[in-house]
């Protein structure tokens, strides 16, 4: 904890935590235990982040998805007290301003330029070919030398396969854009090493959105070339747009894949459950149980208020930063009973690790699809799969913006 000065609270400055928070050594599924006291002593409190700033810390499940549903917060990431996670991603943000950052109605009309692509009917419509990818790579693991890093081998590939296809995106020069995500959401990023990754990846995406502009194909790059040509967005805002999908898309369900597998071989009983069912409905119970109980989106949803907001008798004012724990509100006790206890029956669809509201991740009804065919396939076929290596020779992402693991050496 610092020990200087803090603005705008009346606690002591040595009362005020830092945040992200650590996680308890030897438990590496759940939440800091600091955030577990905090969100049953009180609803809201302030904590710092890496620039001194003291945003307000929102815990309580009700809380959270109520103030994410709220037009009084705002997501405009350009707002001088917004409350940032890390140098790289301020510096992201200020190069490359895409819609999850803004407000309507401007958000609204850039998100609905992608929408279609990731209605439910659509993505259901992509459901054999993830089902095709993913036995692929099964396929290849089977066949090759044990053990095998399964997030190289299979967790990254699954969704890089699928978001390349879906975006138009060639895959052979998935190295590429996989190395400029990895720089981009890892918090000890330096702002240098930020604007140089972004540069790249805008200048690479810029130049496939002029490919598609000449040679337009059946994929969202091409669709958004027509409203670059239709006048509708420029060139940049096509680029930029692109980038967040790419990175979105491939980056979240990975860490899913490989964090959700482990957690699942640590609950041999869980896996069993999953692996002997044979029943769609509980493979998606199964994913959203894991996404509520490991919650990789794990530093917040980050907003500013815009008017006075009272939560528990405090009021938050106008202009000050406030982060959502949606970790800990899928880990509140009010919501969900025994929320410690992974439980793949328990189906908790009310779960906040999409978000809630304008805002709540687009790409949602995409990953659940993939999760849903990795969850109900990969034990499966490897019904004897396990660790090759002890959980604490592991190394967890407990510095980045998305949670999970490095490697994950696996054997059968």
């Amino acid at each position: 904890m610092s020990t200087i000065s803090a603005p705008g609270t009346d606690a002591p400055a040595a009362q005020v935590p830092d945040y992200p928070m650590p996680r308890a050594t030897g438990c590496p599924f759940d939440p800091p235990p600091a955030l577990g006291a905090l969100q049953a002593r009180t609803p809201l409190s302030r904590v710092r982040l890496w620039d001194g700033s003291t945003p307000w810390l929102i815990t309580r499940y009700e809380d959270v998805r109520a103030l994410l549903a709220d037009p009084r917060l705002s997501s405009e990431s350009s707002h001088p007290h917004y409350p940032h996670t890390s140098p790289a991603m301020k510096e992201r943000r200020r190069q490359s301003q895409t819609f999850i950052n803004m407000d309507d109605p401007e958000h609204a009309r850039l998100r609905r330029m992608v929408t279609a692509a990731f209605s439910v009917k659509k993505v259901e419509a992509l459901r054999p070919a993830v089902q095709k990818i993913v036995d692929g790579l099964i396929d290849a693991m089977l066949a090759g030398p044990k053990p095998v890093d399964l997030v190289r081998a299979f967790a990254l590939p699954v969704p890089s396969l699928v978001i390349c296809e879906l975006l138009g995106v060639p895959y052979a020069e998935h190295e590429f854009f996989q190395d400029g995500s990895k720089i981009l959401i890892k918090r000890t990023t330096t702002t240098e090493q930020a604007r140089a990754a972004t540069r790249r990846l805008i200048d690479y995406l810029d130049r496939l959105i002029g490919v598609k502009l000449a040679h337009p194909a059946d994929d969202l790059l091409s669709t958004l070339s027509e409203r670059v040509r239709a006048g509708d967005i420029s060139r940049r805002e096509a680029a930029d747009m692109g980038m967040l999908l790419l990175i979105a898309g491939h980056e979240t369900t990975a860490n899913m894949i490989a964090l959700g597998t482990l957690a699942l071989l640590q609950n041999p009983d869980q896996l069993a459950r999953l692996r002997e069912s044979g029943d769609p409905k509980l493979v998606a119970s199964a994913v959203e149980e894991l996404l509520r109980y490991l919650s990789i989106v794990h530093s917040g949803r980050r907003r500013v208020a815009l008017e006075d907001i009272e939560i528990g008798g405090t009021t938050i004012r106008a202009g000050d930063g406030i982060v959502l724990a949606n970790d800990i509100g899928n880990r509140d006790p009010a919501a969900f009973p025994d929320p410690d206890r992974l439980d793949v029956g328990r189906n908790p669809r009310h779960h906040v690790a999409f978000g809630f509201g304008v805002h709540q991740c687009l790409g949602q009804p995409l990953a659940r699809v993939e999760l849903q065919v990795v969850y109900g396939t990969l034990y499966r076929r490897i019904p004897t799969l396990r660790p090759a290596v002890d959980l604490d020779r592991i190394t967890f992402k407990h510095d980045g913006n998305v949670y999970g693991v490095y490697e994950l050496p696996v054997t059968w």
